[in-house]
């Protein structure tokens, strides 16, 4: 790290990522509105995020780390509620128990436990599930008429979505044998949710693809199956993967050098250490693009591009006789350390960091009719950066589509905390900002009978610099970008930045 006394990114506060919630608010507040909510806009905004940097005395190290803190902000009739509510993990539960962090997690290693012996260890290999933390604090899910909050292990929770109490914790290495997961599942226009994980059949680890089945009475767990499956280039170093895309015919896999050893993860399973010493960047090889048949499960071609780090897929689909994946992609992984609370609370004074988050969203387009492997040259849509990308989801996921929001992912903009959109067809983009104010991932909602592809609002949650007790629900023209209302909140205890989550609309009655 260069050393510097100068505020290098006067614009950027990244303190607003290290706040702790202290007081839940169960009963809903409501919030002063601005401008006007469009009456057609009802339903459920639900958020996932780092909650708490701190147990009792002692402090997680990095952000992943943090407990998982939901966030609901309830829509109707042009008015809005806010709550907030920390879920109830194994790993929540037996710290706040404890008063100190018992979990070890992505990054923090948790004080020795007494009680767990080596062998206790062994066995816990056996059970992925069990072995490490369930803080699910990266994103929520729909599973029919069900919400789930997400991390990469296979352990889920159920939440309430009005309450937000935490009402279940299934883990799905008993229900699919898998041992790990993305933390971004697909859900299909019929229901359906499909996700990429990692499963080991006949003691050989593979990548598979997992099916839950739409079942509006039934179990969509009790019924989940693989539906593909393929083997890892690096058999010792899977692939780590937070995403994945799919088409109409195709998942689409990106194969990135960054890998999970297994031999590390083991002795780390063992010693009490965290996992992110089993992360592993393979800086000189290239990245590979999986695609696997949806008809039949198998590999189907593989083609080669730069070497890449990424999180998120944005979109992919079929078109012409050609297969598209446009992603979020950085040139290495430092985005991974940058995310470390040292990291973060000294980044003014590091000239490297703006640099780790250098991410540009990047186009691959491959033709299905090439031989396997062949390489090919990523297309830069936006000189932009840009994270926690959204679609038109409902209509476009999977399918041909223009225009992508996203925030900002650059330290050193003029304006860290603006929300972007892109247009894929031009490279044109559009941006939302207010000065001190930082946004979260912009979710997409149509406008009733809509025709165009950005005919609808955007819904993002707000912090800000200035005041740490205040939270807003913004919403923004899509075609625009511009402010059509905000309904602003303040809350008694620090109102932490959040990731991920899902908009339910007011089923029609």
């Amino acid at each position: 790290m260069t050393e510097c006394k100068k505020k290098l990114y006067p614009e950027c506060d990244g303190k607003i990522w290290l706040r702790t919630c202290e007081e839940e608010i169960e009963k809903p507040i409501s919030g002063r509105v601005t401008g006007e909510i469009p009456l057609w806009l009802r339903g459920t905004l639900l958020r996932n995020g780092p909650g708490s940097e701190k147990v009792g005395s002692m402090h997680f190290e990095h952000l992943f780390d943090f407990s998982a803190l939901l966030h609901r902000f309830a829509i109707q009739d042009g008015q809005v509620t806010y709550q907030c509510r920390f879920l109830r993990t194994n790993a929540f539960k037996g710290n706040k128990a404890a008063n100190r962090i018992v979990f070890t997690e992505f990054a923090t290693k948790a004080v020795p436990d007494p009680c767990q012996t080596i062998f206790s260890r062994v066995a816990s290999l056996f059970n992925p599930g069990e072995s490490f933390s369930d803080n699910a604090m990266i994103s929520v899910y729909p599973f029919g008429d069900e919400i789930y909050a997400f991390t990469e292990v296979p352990v889920i929770h159920r939440v309430d979505q009005t309450t937000l109490d935490t009402t279940e914790r299934k883990n799905l290495y008993n229900s699919i044998a898998i041992v790990n997961h993305t933390s971004h599942p697909h859900v299909m226009p019929n229901g359906d949710v499909y996700n990429l994980g990692m499963a080991v059949p006949k003691g050989r680890l593979r990548h598979v693809l997992v099916k839950f089945p739409f079942d509006k009475e039934g179990d969509m767990f009790a019924k989940a199956e693989v539906v593909g499956s393929f083997a890892s280039r690096w058999w010792l170093h899977p692939s780590y993967m937070h995403s994945f895309g799919i088409t109409e015919n195709y998942f689409v896999i990106v194969e990135q050098p960054m890998t999970i050893s297994l031999n590390k993860m083991v002795i780390n399973q063992l010693t009490n250490q965290p996992m992110v010493s089993s992360l592993q960047w393979f800086g000189d090889c290239e990245t590979h693009i999986v695609l696997i048949s949806r008809n039949t499960g198998e590999e189907v071609k593989r083609f080669r591009t730069e070497n890449l780090f990424y999180l998120h897929v944005i979109n992919s689909f079929e078109h012409n006789g050609k297969l598209t994946i446009d992603i979020c992609a950085y040139k290495d992984a430092k985005a991974l350390e940058g995310m470390y609370v040292d990291a973060l609370k000294s980044m003014q004074y590091n000239a490297d960091y703006a640099d780790w988050f250098r991410g540009r969203p990047k186009r691959l387009e491959m033709d299905l009719s090439s031989p396997n492997l062949t390489q090919i040259e990523p297309k830069l849509l936006a000189d932009i950066g840009c994270e926690t990308p959204r679609i038109n989801y409902e209509l476009h996921n999977g399918k041909f589509y223009r225009y992508f929001y996203a925030i900002s992912s650059e330290v050193d903009h003029e304006h860290p905390g603006s929300l972007v959109k892109v247009d894929t067809k031009t490279g044109e983009s559009k941006i939302w900002w207010e000065e001190g104010c930082y946004s979260s991932e912009p979710i997409f909602v149509p406008r009733p009978n809509a025709e165009d592809e950005d005919d609808g609002v955007l819904v993002s949650a707000l912090v800000f610099s200035k005041d740490e007790r205040q939270v807003a629900l913004l919403v923004l023209d899509a075609k625009n970008m511009t402010e059509i209302a905000r309904a602003t909140f303040i809350t008694p205890s620090p109102a932490p930045k959040c990731l991920h989550g899902w908009f339910l609309p007011d089923k029609l009655k």
